[in-house]
């Protein structure tokens, strides 16, 4: 089947016939050759109606192994979150700052393993080996907490994690670019979905105290403690679980946030600039406000991604598209902004483990930038499709990865952990 699809993959008449002639065969067979004609655009098309024909068929469907899964992985999580009150450990800050991340991937893994049923022994290993390592090496680091190569391995090393998390969300097939999209789209999902949960959790945590202060029992401490430290870490797998098994909920919601929050978004970029040359404020010898500066950065890259990554599932997306383009020149603009900043920094007071981790950072995001305006220019004014820029987006991940992976393992040897 995969030969002849393979074949006529530029007959959009003879797919047809050939998915209705033998449907089992046709979904297996063209799941193995995807990677092969993915540039085509009938075969994204058929990626799409394959996998949105197995989301509809799932839809609702909650098994009892499905729900056990998920209690189990919230009991780890909960458990591992909870260490120092179990054994009174004194560093307790110290714990939390190294393996906060560590226990809420871990959670989102072992619930992402049962939900693409990755049972083989070599990936079990390879994914569990990786945790372990990691977990190993950021906890043999000295407790030094001033030491800024030491602080920036543990503020990468969630996003080392996220990284891996992504290889089990994807199915370890690193060829799958259209995994990837699906795995930026659902990052999306997960932020809104988790705002919702957290706001629901905070009006319940109000309402639970107040009752029991009503009647003379002050459960602020025990709940803090037992529930809401929990229910913290346990908030990112239950929406995971939300997100897969309530796929329409989450493909209504998403796309809406992602058409209103970029223009918004665009006009608070413009009024920043605006503002910035009014007021005078210097990035180039105020070092707070750089990292500021950088932080606001790197936020309205990940909104930039999550518009686009939502933008081709809206009907409407012209306007979306131009909105999109121009703040991704902003976005260039502050970025250069930033990086003569950090520039100037580095000729004026040398070397620092925070600056060369800010210049990696954004000289990373500033090529993203580039290719996606090149590629947002095609798609507004020339014949291109929205799916070549999520391309874009997906090919650059792994360049992310690396310089990740580089800051956890490589900063604290080379700056020393002082």
């Amino acid at each position: 089947m995969k030969n002849k699809i393979r074949e006529h993959i530029n007959d959009p008449e003879k797919l047809e016939q050939l998915f209705h002639d033998d449907k089992t065969s046709f979904e297996a067979g063209f799941k193995e050759v995807f990677p092969d004609i993915e540039k085509s655009e009938l075969a994204k098309y058929w990626k799409i109606r394959l996998d949105y024909k197995k989301q509809a068929e799932t839809a609702g469907k909650i098994n009892l192994p499905d729900i056990a899964v998920l209690l189990i992985s919230c009991f780890i999580a909960g458990f591992l979150i909870k260490i120092p009150y179990i054994f009174n450990i004194s560093q307790d800050e110290i714990f939390y700052t190294r393996n906060a991340g560590i226990i809420v991937f871990l959670g989102l893994t072992l619930n992402m393993i049962w939900t693409n049923r990755v049972f083989d022994m070599k990936k079990l290993i390879l994914i569990l080996g990786a945790f372990i390592i990691l977990t190993v090496y950021v906890n043999l680091l000295p407790s030094i907490t001033d030491s800024d190569s030491i602080n920036l391995a543990c503020i990468h090393l969630p996003l080392l994690l996220w990284c891996l998390y992504g290889l089990v969300f994807i199915g370890f097939n690193l060829n799958d670019k259209i995994k990837r999209i699906e795995f930026i789209r659902y990052n999306g999902d997960l932020a809104i979905l988790m705002a919702l949960i957290v706001i629901s959790g905070g009006i319940l945590t109000g309402i639970t105290i107040g009752l029991f202060n009503a009647i003379g029992i002050n459960i602020e401490t025990f709940y803090m403690e037992n529930v809401v430290i929990v229910g913290a870490v346990s908030v990112p797998v239950v929406a995971t679980f939300i997100i897969k098994n309530y796929t329409i909920l989450t493909n209504k919601i998403a796309p809406v946030i992602a058409s209103i929050f970029s223009p918004l978004v665009l006009l608070t970029a413009v009024a920043f600039l605006i503002a910035l040359v009014i007021s005078g404020k210097d990035p180039y010898s105020d070092r707070d406000f750089l990292l500021i500066f950088n932080v606001m950065l790197i936020g309205v890259m990940a909104v930039i991604a999550f518009s686009i990554s939502e933008t081709s599932t809206i009907r409407k997306q012209k306007f979306n598209e131009m909105i999109l383009f121009i703040l991704s020149i902003i976005t260039v603009i502050i970025d250069l902004i930033a990086l003569s900043a950090i520039f100037y920094r580095l000729g004026t007071f040398g070397i620092t483990p925070n600056r060369l981790a800010v210049l990696g950072s954004n000289i990373l995001i500033l090529g993203n930038l580039v290719l996606l305006i090149i590629d947002l220019y095609k798609l507004n004014f020339r014949k291109s499709l929205i799916g070549e820029v999520e391309l874009t987006i997906a090919k650059y991940l792994p360049v992310y990865f690396l310089w990740i992976l580089f800051v956890v393992l490589c900063f604290p040897f080379i700056f020393g952990m002082k």
